[in-house]
């Protein structure tokens, strides 16, 4: 390769194409922040927000549960035929809404296993590429920079040969 020349046909592909990939490392590195934040923003929804929605719903339905049995010892004691029956109803009625809000908090916690199973590959192969972005394509820029520099000066001494042979003939 020493005695090769370079057979450069435009040095303005190449500013081009390092302008092209400034601006692509400028777009990806806030589309790669909001990824991440998105991500962020789910799990604090699942393990915070519905968490506490949901234990919130727990304790509700456990102290209307907790009522309606209340109510029902009472009309049993008092032999309060049909109220019994009534109450009956509210008890069931609550028991199923509990039932319900525990398979909620079962559902929940299973997405919140699934998030992280699911994401964490996701998320170390963003941040591999987050550091590709940052470290190889910077070199990449920082590479494109010197050549084009380099291409520069050779165009500035085949300038100055070419005046100095033009100019003795």
């Amino acid at each position: 390769m020493a005695g090769q020349q370079a057979q450069i046909t435009s040095v303005e592909a190449i500013e081009a194409f390092r302008s092209q990939l400034v601006v692509y490392l400028s777009q990806m590195r806030p589309a790669l922040e909001e990824i991440s934040g998105e991500l962020t923003r789910t799990r604090s929804w699942l393990e915070d927000d519905r968490r506490r929605h949901w234990l919130m719903e727990q304790r509700r339905c456990t102290r209307r549960l907790e009522d309606a049995k209340q109510e029902l010892f009472t009309a049993t004691m008092s032999r309060m035929g049909d109220t019994a029956s009534f109450q009956q109803m509210a008890v069931q009625r609550a028991q199923r809404d509990l039932r319900t809000v525990e398979e909620k908090m079962l559902i929940l916690k299973k997405w919140d296993r699934e998030l992280d199973n699911r994401a964490s590959p996701l998320v170390k192969q963003m941040e591999q590429l987050q550091g590709f972005l940052t470290v190889d394509m910077e070199r990449a820029v920082a590479y494109l920079d010197q050549a084009l520099s380099a291409l520069a000066a050779y165009q500035d001494v085949a300038r100055q040969g070419a005046q100095k042979s033009g100019g003795t003939k």
